[in-house]
């Protein structure tokens, strides 16, 4: 019986790792693959650099970000970090 105790207080934490690490983890990783892929022109966004910018243009794997009148940036798609809903 005690050797079965040791089993299971294992397999406890690993049930526990997985609920509080590794599925909230995935979670966040489908919302962002999920806010990238719907990424559209002329949304406003902020880069993982801090950049906000509006896009104007968008290819499968490159966006191009107006950061300032007649300034674009060439950027990958990943380099954004979340969809600004207003931009002053």
């Amino acid at each position: 019986m005690q050797a079965y105790s040791g089993v299971l207080v294992w397999v406890l934490v690993i049930v526990l790792i997985y609920f509080m690490i590794i599925k909230p983890q995935r979670k966040q990783q489908k919302l962002r693959q999920e806010m990238l892929s719907n990424l559209k022109v002329g949304d406003n966004v902020v880069t993982l650099g801090g950049i906000h910018g509006k896009i104007v243009r968008i290819t499968d794997d490159i966006i191009k970000l107006e950061v300032a009148e007649n300034v674009r940036l060439k950027m990958q798609r990943e380099a954004v970090n979340f969809v600004v809903e207003d931009e002053d």
